[in-house]
């Protein structure tokens, strides 16, 4: 007779054990989409360390492509820092994006002479000059045709903050059409090719004014 522990029961003991091994394996696996964590998002109101909870929160807005912000560091951005503490509703990208609405219908308006646009968008002063322009350009019997392709760059290149009024320059890149006819229809300045046009135009606003609209103050080229 073997006195010693049966070879059955030790093949079934080694058997057993590689069932567990295969179980834990696969049950240890998980299957499906997992989705990977989002970058820079901190977990709010944790409750444990196995259990994170992710409240939503409202993201800053941010720059389109060619339409950057000053750094706060800067001397720009320092100023623009002054205009946002003592007008709320101020937000620099929100800035641009109306300053570049503003650029193309005052653009349009002066083109087609529309006085009623143009009155909404620019300071007293400015008004007057374009106003002149245009009834020069009606007595003369010329047309201007301007046509705005794409505005490739619409920056912020200086801030200015005095008391409450505030003056930013936008530099505005853009690609247009933008010639004069005369009364025989010839072209006697610009060209009808499509140009890549640099301006430089002053906003301009008293933070403390119930009127949140931005007016153009001046204009100049790049």
């Amino acid at each position: 007779m073997y006195n010693g522990i049966p070879i059955d029961l030790i093949l079934l003991a080694l058997v057993a054990g590689f069932l567990v091994l295969r179980l834990r394996s696969v049950l240890g696996k998980r299957t499906g989409y997992e989705r990977p964590p989002l970058p820079d998002q901190q977990p709010v109101g944790l409750r444990g360390p196995a259990a994170p909870v992710i409240d939503g929160y409202a993201e800053a807005s941010r720059p389109r492509p060619g339409r950057p912000i000053p750094a706060p560091h800067t001397n720009v951005g320092q100023v623009l820092g002054r205009i946002a503490e003592s007008d709320r509703n101020f937000d620099p990208v929100k800035f641009i994006d109306g300053a570049e609405a503003s650029f193309r219908r005052i653009v349009t308006a002066f083109a087609e002479g529309d006085l009623t646009t143009l009155r909404n968008l620019l300071t007293p002063t400015v008004f007057t000059t374009f106003e002149h322009a245009i009834t020069a350009r009606a007595e003369a019997g010329e047309t201007q045709h301007t046509e705005i392709k794409q505005i490739v760059e619409a920056s912020i290149d200086e801030a200015e903050m005095l008391g409450d009024h505030a003056v930013i320059v936008v530099r505005f890149v853009s690609d247009q059409e933008n010639y004069t006819r005369d009364r025989a229809g010839q072209v006697v300045a610009g060209t009808e090719a499509v140009t890549e046009i640099v301006d430089l135009w002053s906003f301009e606003r008293s933070v403390n004014a119930s009127d949140p609209n931005w007016r153009l103050a001046a204009a100049r080229s790049g």
